[in-house]
């Protein structure tokens, strides 16, 4: 025994699955960079495909072979640093915030003093510095704070590419050497050095804040993998052994301990608890969990002791698919995102082609040639394109994370960008609208009390594994209903199941068998036996075969609607998005579906196949389809459609097909999904519009020189902030299903 859980012990940690390529890049600015990046990689040898996230400062490739040390080495020569996310010292984060703090308050307390002068001139006061003192203030800002934008820049100028820290750099230090050069020539001149360290210093400090705002974005990652327990408590020949949870192997029981969380994917095997999944599936209520349920790794174990048998680890996990998903999301480029691409790669020559013709047009015209240098680098300094490359990933990354913690994984930023725009949402029936099994919808008893019938028919199919006997013998625990035992149970092939009750011989029949016994009252319950049958519900009889053949009851079975379902249906009318029931179950059944949730619009006896042509068809006649669905039939529609939706409690054919999957089996989740796709995508063309404004009324009030550096430095740091500030107004978003839960 001992040495079996030696064996566990010395495991070696589970190697991390193949896949796309992941780096961390550092040193990028604004979307200028990320272009620059994403041409770099893509010139490298057997990638296929390449995206850049600037507010993760995130790359992420495709490529049909190993390309590693190469996507390094072209990230560097491009001018940035390159390190596979995996290896990503996990302080290397804080210590850089923490040295960022130190320098900004450096800069702040050197500049304080070339500002205080200037806003006390405005009040009449006269507290000018000494040149040399200004120009010692100064200096120390320019060249030690404002050193990563030289050296940035210079390693833009080097790839032949222009960013944001090359307007930083050529702005400032025009302005700082202008001062120089006044103070040298003409004693008592204006001196322009808070000019220059002022924008430096509000530059900075619009990044220290924005990379406080972006962190944000990213919370919901971080609680995700906050989840994964670092060890294990393992049963193996007896022993309990703790061992870290990358251990674990597929087979393992593992021992849940009240209060702990689950480790691992797994099947309970011994005991009994309620287990908190809010966290994994967005559920708010504890799930009872027995013998046989699975339970999911990241969960907490309310009471009970638990013992399960792994069924999932590492990245096959739910948890660990969660993240993936996410993260896949968050990285993913959004279709609107190739504007931003486009505008970037002119973008800073543009602005400089400006800045140089704003020098020439104010010395040339008026001889000013101070005030033209000073309305030239306001035109630099405020035509940074951060904001621009922040727009689009700050939203999608708030709007991802958010959707995640309420249960809904949106797999890529297409499909979020598509799903703002459905008008049409299809939904299969059978374990999508409905519970997925059959229950005992109705029983119409003939000259015998409803309790009895029940209690009857139950005892009849005592035993039994047919799905219709569970239905009948889950009513008569729901019912609190004495079941009685039976002997002498035998099978009657395509009529139905009989059994002895005490001195009585019953039956629960087909229409057929109880027709061939000429049973007495098939008259009294024919049409109930039609109205049923009209509903679309399968029609058992129960029958008294001896002593003498008479009919006792109807039994009506059908798949109950889940409590959810037409609230759901509801929500989305109420969005202005017309619901669709697309079934294979036959027309009464599919018909009754739709009365009883509203919907005008149902298609019934849909074969698999033609299910896509049914979405094809609502396209051309409505516009762009959701395809909501949980079983393998339903992945040709969900591929068909534009977003396809999968329940997380269907099968991993329909989730891997859908580009949304709701980790619960609850259809209300579809408005809540959709909901969030409308809010992130008006995020992110909230952040567009502002991103582009900034510049489009900020550089032509630079040029005409009703703008001073000063100002268009502290407008440049706002528009970054203000964007991913917007974006994080996200987060207050709640679901409207978990609001009704509560």
């Amino acid at each position: 025994m001992v040495a079996g859980a030696q064996a566990l012990l010395s495991r070696p940690p589970r190697a991390a699955p193949a896949g796309t390529l992941e780096l961390t890049v550092a040193g990028m600015t604004c979307a200028s960079c990320v272009a620059r990046v994403e041409k770099a990689l893509l010139k490298v040898p057997g990638v296929e495909a390449a995206s850049i996230n600037l507010a993760t400062e995130t790359a992420t490739i495709r490529a049909s072979g190993a390309v590693a040390d190469a996507a390094v080495e072209a990230v560097r020569r491009a001018g940035y640093e390159a390190f596979p996310k995996a290896d990503t010292p996990p302080a290397v984060q804080e210590t850089g915030i923490r040295r960022d703090t130190l320098v900004l308050a450096a800069a702040a307390l050197l500049t304080a003093p070339l500002v205080v002068p200037m806003v006390a001139e405005a009040f009449g006061a006269h507290w000018m510095l000494p040149p040399w003192l200004q120009w010692l203030l100064a200096t120390p800002v320019q060249f030690v704070v404002g050193a990563r934008f030289y050296r940035a820049a210079w390693k833009a100028l080097a790839a032949r590419a222009g960013n944001m820290d090359l307007l930083v750099a050529i702005g400032t230090s025009a302005a700082y050497g202008l001062s120089v050069y006044l103070a040298l020539a003409q004693e008592g001149a204006h001196l322009y050095f808070e000019a220059s360290a002022v924008v430096i210093t509000l530059v900075r400090a619009g990044k220290w804040l924005e990379e406080r705002a972006k962190r944000q974005t990213t919370e919901a990652i971080r609680a995700l993998a906050a989840l994964r327990p670092e060890t294990a408590r393992i049963l193996a020949d007896g022993i309990e052994r703790v061992v870290p949870a990358d251990r674990v192997q597929v087979g393992d029981v593992v021992v849940v301990l009240p209060g702990d969380r689950v480790p691992v994917d797994a099947e309970v095997t011994e005991g009994e608890s309620h287990v908190d999944e809010s966290l994994v599936t967005g559920e708010s209520l504890p799930v009872a969990k027995a013998p046989g349920s699975r339970v999911t790794g990241g969960s907490v174990n309310a009471e009970g002791r638990l013992l399960a048998r792994t069924v999932a680890v590492g990245a096959e996990s739910t948890l660990a698919r969660i993240i993936r998903a996410v993260e896949s999301a968050q990285a993913a480029k959004a279709p609107i995102q190739r504007l931003v691409d486009r505008v970037s790669e002119v973008f800073v020559p543009v602005v400089v082609a400006i800045a140089f013709a704003t020098l020439l047009a104010w010395g040339l015209g008026t001889g000013r040639w101070e005030a033209a240098v000073l309305n030239a680098v306001a035109v630099l300094v405020i035509a940074c394109p951060c904001a621009l490359g922040l727009a689009t990933p700050a939203a999608i990354m708030a709007g991802t994370g958010v959707a995640a913690q309420h249960g809904i994984l949106i797999k890529d930023a297409q499909a979020l960008e598509v799903a703002h725009r459905t008008r049409v949402v299809a939904f299969d029936k059978t374990g999508t609208l409905t519970e997925g099994k059959p229950s005992l919808v109705e029983l119409v008893p003939l000259a015998i009390a409803r309790g009895e019938a029940l209690r009857l028919a139950a005892g009849v199919q005592r035993g039994s594994s047919h799905p219709l006997a569970k239905a009948v013998l889950d009513a008569a625990q729901r019912e609190s209903v004495a079941v009685p035992p039976a002997r002498d149970v035998r099978t009657v092939a395509g009529r139905g199941v009989e059994a002895r009750i005490g001195e009585r011989t019953l039956a629960i029949a087909s229409r057929r068998w109880a027709g061939e016994l000429d049973a007495v009252g098939i008259e009294d319950l024919e049409g109930d036996g039609a109205r049923l049958a009209a509903r679309g519900l399968t029609v058992s009889w129960l029958l008294e075969t001896a002593p003498g053949p008479r009919v006792l009851a109807l039994l009506g079975f059908g798949d109950a609607l889940k409590p959810e379902a037409t609230a759901a249906v509801a929500r989305l009318r109420a969005l202005g998005i017309v619901p669709v029931l697309v079934t294979g179950d036959n027309r009464g059944a599919g018909e009754a579906a739709g009365r009883a949730l509203g919907m005008e619009d149902v298609h019934a006896e849909v074969l698999p196949e033609d299910k896509a042509a049914v979405v094809a068809a609502l396209r051309e006649a409505h516009g762009p389809v959701a395809m909501v669905g949980d079983g393998i039939n339903d992945a040709p529609a969900l591929a068909a459609a534009d977003v396809g939706i999968a329940l997380g409690t269907g099968t991993d054919v329909a989730m891997h097909t859908a580009g949304i999957t709701l980790m619960r089996g609850d259809p209300s989740l579809v408005a809540d999904a959709l909901d969030i796709s409308r809010r992130t995508y008006a995020k992110i063309r909230q952040n567009l519009f502002w991103a582009f404004v900034y510049n489009v009324v900020g550089v032509p009030l630079a040029a005409l020189g009703l703008l001073s550096p000063v100002i268009a430095g502290a407008a440049m740091a706002l528009s970054s902030v203000s964007v991913v500030s917007n974006a994080l107004l996200l987060a207050r978003w709640k679901a409207a299903g978990a609001a009704r839960r509560n």
